[in-house]
């Protein structure tokens, strides 16, 4: 698959619609119908302002997080309209990249041909 890998940065302590805002961002995807969503914490990071953000044993709410996802440019053209129609704002880089499976298990192929891809 040819298409685009983004990372959304955010901290554990920003909320939307009542959730994280990471745990929003990855249902959005899986309500989409995206390939997949990975949400990972970091544990030190500092964003445009200069602030140190991370995670202390007594308080984790300023946790980095980071939301990634492997899509294509059909899926990332969807994802955001759907963003730019919220009331949020979420730092992101998109890169290009190219992706697939390695590997000759069945599960694999019966994954493949499931979601379109060549095998």
């Amino acid at each position: 698959m040819k298409g685009v890998l983004v990372v959304f940065f955010t901290q554990q302590n920003r909320r939307y619609q009542g959730k994280m805002l990471g745990d929003w961002v990855v249902d959005l995807a899986k309500d989409l119908g995206l390939r997949g969503a990975t949400l990972s914490t970091g544990i030190e990071g500092f964003g445009h302002t200069g602030e140190l953000h991370s995670a202390h044993f007594f308080e984790m709410a300023d946790e980095p997080m980071q939301i990634q996802l492997a899509v294509t440019e059909e899926e990332y053209g969807r994802l955001f309209e759907r963003l730019d129609a919220e009331d949020i704002c979420l730092f992101y880089i998109k890169t290009p990249i190219e992706a697939g499976t390695v590997g000759g298990g069945q599960d694999n192929v019966d994954h493949l041909n499931r979601t379109g891809d060549k095998v």
